[in-house]
């Protein structure tokens, strides 16, 4: 340890400054380490090492060190300086007026420090203030063992790095360096202002605070919540975090009123595990319906992972029924552990609920994109090399309307699949170069005859193909031959009697496309222009398949992706008789500087020369030698802006049959506005509609630029939403509308959610939340609401980045 003489002397202030200086030099090379020996040695320069010696390896950095040991024998040296030192060596040390200690990351400030070395035992008089790896302390009196950081300080405030919570106390005990015991004491993550009389918006007060910083967890034994100086909620004990970090507990029960379940109170529980596995119990008290119980457990291995979800609501009030629902995902690789036999991968997509009306009652639970299709999807995979092959069972749980029936998908009871594909590789002694592949698939389809109108069959397929591309950088061409053979066992007789079928469709295609580029500008902007014409040919003969059933096919969509395909029809049941041509150009407008796409623009038609015969049952052929035209547009001008549409237009009638328009402005975090038009002639016409935006924009508070998560200041309210409108029907589809308010340490939100499960039924709810930030969020899911719905929303706190010690350093 750095101190005087062994008899006592006082520092002129020259001498201080002197003292200073050197205090501060020595702390800057301690610090600075290896990165600033590096400097001043180069390696030009540096002395000869004796080869005897091995020399010391330094390694730079441009960051001062986050963690500091605290190991016995490695606590660094201990700097001390202030107006008056006093002491005697290997006893004790006295700093009089402007008194400073340091040892590693822990600084001490104070008018008196008293250092006692065989007790490793300071104590501290007069404002006191002491910084431990960014957490303050600030009081009159603290007495603490040093090493050890054992002691207490008396009616201290606070501040803690990781969340900024802070508070004052009667006294604090350190226990040891990662835990402290507050007596007394309140705690708030309100940050104080200049006010004489300032007040925190939200405050929790205890008896007693016991912090643990090494699992990032307080706990506050008889505790009481106010807010605006309103106690409104109270435990004997309480445990919250001191960070983002998981810890087991309850979490914030979630409240909500709704026109189907009524009031609703759930209160979740959840439980940490370990460190890739978690859980949570979520009981609920529905008002209309009774009890629900509810859980799900998550766990995450470097191989595989998994989800499992269930409810259970015994004696629902409104069905007179018990009503369940349960969903399990898992994905991953099975460790063989014997690289000879190939690699073995599991997926499964369980789900399945207690009746046909559980996806209008409980929405969100089922949370599909097809909620009344639920399937159970097992399957298992087996590759080495080139080689790949699957087994699979897939069954489906139809929910029937009586006012809208739908047709039950297939099951496939069982499924197996085989696939060889070389790419880039030699074929047959014609060279190198040769894309091929063969794929096989053998289904055993099953479903309720009554409902589907055909036999269920056994269906054997096989596909066999070789392209050989030709790439350059201006352009390729890929001329692609292929052989469909199909099979078919019924388990009952067709319409022609026969109770097994065949086909073999051969199909050649050849798509090649011209790349150009030019330099350019528009309105003084510079671009690099490119210009890509395609062409894309397909031939294949027609085989009648109008006596076939049809179990996995459907009608390709009409986009730009499809229209240079082979076949108009996804699935296996159906391959379209083809002699057409697809005329298709692309031009871009490229930023040189980043290669990003500011403009792009495209069309594409085709050209039939036959007419189509094979369809789908109940549909004509297509006899149009012309196709719809399709133009599509994506403008990114500026970052702020974005544009992107799609038109389908029919020559013919001389009106498009179905367009897609969207727009969005988004100049900065927590402002944006997305508008899209969807259209399709005779069917539907949807206008869509988002939004963010601070209301205080209209009264000329225009905020600070805070950055993403952290919101553009306090005392500013926020306008969400979203509205799906249908023109046809004139009314409202779905819609979620909300306000939030940024009170610095803490946000409100009131949310209105109306979804439309029927075409006579919606379902509306009003959801109301308090987040108190860094400690917990009361009231309903708006939260979750908002992020699910509303396009491009930003959550208004979302810690980015752990703070470091040297934003609060002394």
């Amino acid at each position: 340890m750095h101190r005087a003489s062994r008899s006592p002397f006082i520092l002129s202030p020259v001498a201080h400054a002197v003292a200073r200086l050197v205090f501060c030099a020595t702390l800057g090379l301690a610090y600075a380490g290896p990165g600033l020996a590096q400097v001043q040695a180069p390696p030009a320069e540096a002395a000869a090492v004796p080869e005897a010696e091995t020399p010391a390896k330094l390694k730079s950095s441009a960051m001062l060190a986050e963690e500091v040991s605290n190991a016995p024998g490695d606590e660094g040296p201990t700097f001390v300086f202030g107006d008056r030192i006093t002491g005697r060596p290997d006893l004790e040390t006295i700093i009089d007026g402007n008194a400073e200690l340091r040892r590693g990351a822990t600084s001490l400030r104070a008018d008196r420090i008293e250092y006692y070395q065989p007790d490793d035992l300071l104590k501290s008089r007069g404002n006191v203030r002491i910084n431990r790896a960014g957490n303050r302390f600030e009081g009159p009196e603290l007495e603490i063992k040093l090493d050890r950081f054992e002691g207490f300080f008396t009616t201290p405030t606070y501040r803690f790095l990781s969340n900024g919570g802070n508070g004052q106390a009667e006294r604090v005990d350190f226990i040891d360096d990662k835990h402290l015991t507050a007596h007394r004491a309140s705690y708030t993550t309100c940050e104080r202002d200049n006010e004489a009389s300032w007040d925190p918006a939200w405050v929790l007060t205890a008896k007693r605070f016991d912090f643990d910083f090494e699992q990032e967890v307080g706990v506050a034994t008889g505790a009481v919540v106010r807010f605006k100086n309103v106690p409104i909620l109270a435990f004997p004990k309480i445990s919250f975090p001191l960070s983002d970090k998981r810890k087991s507990g309850f979490l914030p029960p979630t409240v909500s009123m709704g026109s189907q379940n009524g009031f609703e109170l759930r209160q979740p529980y959840y439980f940490d595990i370990a460190p890739n596995r978690d859980a949570t119990f979520s009981p609920a008290i529905m008002a209309k319906r009774g009890v629900d119980l509810a859980g799900e457990f998550r766990y995450l291995e470097p191989t595989y992972r998994g989800e499992l979800r269930a409810n259970y609501l015994p004696g629902d009030r409104l069905r007179n029924r018990d009503r369940w629902s349960y969903g399990y995902q898992h994905s991953g690789a099975i460790n063989t552990g014997l690289d000879a036999i190939g690699s073995l991968a599991l997926n499964l997509n369980l789900n399945r609920v207690s009746d046909n009306d559980y996806w209008r009652d409980f929405p969100v639970v089922v949370g599909s994109t097809t909620p009344r299709l639920l399937s159970q999807d097992a399957s298992l995979a087996w590759t080495r090399g080139y080689f790949t092959s699957t087994v699979r069972t897939l069954k489906w749980q139809t929910l029937q309307d009586v006012a809208a029936p739908i047709i039950p998908p297939y099951d496939r009871l069982p499924q197996l699949t085989a696939n060889y594909t070389r790419v880039d590789a030699p074929l047959a002694g014609l060279g190198n170069g040769f894309d091929w592949s063969v794929e096989g698939d053998y289904t055993r389809f099953w479903a309720d005859s009554l409902l589907t109108k055909q036999p269920n069959s056994n269906r054997a397929f096989t596909r066999a193909q070789v392209s050989r591309p030709w790439l350059s950088s201006a352009g390729f061409i890929t001329p692609k031959l292929q052989l469909h053979a199909t099979s078919y066992q019924f388990d009952a007789p067709l319409a022609n009697g026969s109770r097994s079928a065949s086909r073999v469709v051969p199909t050649f295609s050849l798509d090649g496309g011209l790349q150009f580029e030019r330099n350019t500008s528009f309105w003084g902007r510079s671009f690099t222009q490119t210009l890509e014409p395609r062409a894309f040919y397909v031939r294949t003969p027609f085989r009648d398949q109008s006596q076939l059933p049809n179990y996995d096919s459907g009608a390709n969509d009409f986009n730009f992706a499809t229209m240079f395909t082979e076949n108009a029809f996804v699935g296996n049941d159906r391959i379209s008789d083809a002699n057409l041509l697809t005329l298709g150009v692309t031009s871009r407008l490229l930023d040189p500087a980043t290669g990003a796409e500011v403009v792009r623009m495209g069309v594409a038609q085709r050209l039939r020369f036959e007419d189509q015969r094979v369809t789908l049952p109940g549909v004509l052929p297509v006899t149009d030698r012309i196709s719809d035209l399709l133009v599509g547009a994506s403008v990114n001008w500026v970052p702020q802006w974005s544009f992107d549409s799609t038109v389908q237009y029919n020559p013919k009638t001389r009106q498009s049959d179905r367009s897609s328009v969207g727009v969005r402005y988004n100049p900065s975090n927590y402002r944006v506005i997305s508008a899209a038009l969807q259209h399709q002639r005779n069917i539907s016409r949807q206008i869509d509609l988002g939004w963010q935006w601070p209301l205080n924009d209209l009264w000329g508070d225009k905020g600070r630029d805070l950055g993403a998560g952290q919101g553009q200041g306090g005392g500013r309210y926020y306008a969400v939403g979203r509205l799906n409108y249908s023109v046809p029907d004139k009314k409202l589809v779905d819609a979620v509308i909300g306000v939030e308010y940024d009170g610095c340490c803490w946000i409100g939100r009131v949310v209105l959610q109306r979804s439309q499960n029927s075409t006579t039924r919606a379902d509306t709810k009003i959801l109301f939340q308090l987040e108190l930030v860094g400690f917990s969020r009361l009231g309903s899911s708006a939260l979750e609401t908002l992020k699910t719905n509303v396009p491009r929303y930003q959550n208004l706190r979302e810690k980015i980045s752990s703070p470091s010690r040297f934003t609060t350093y002394d």
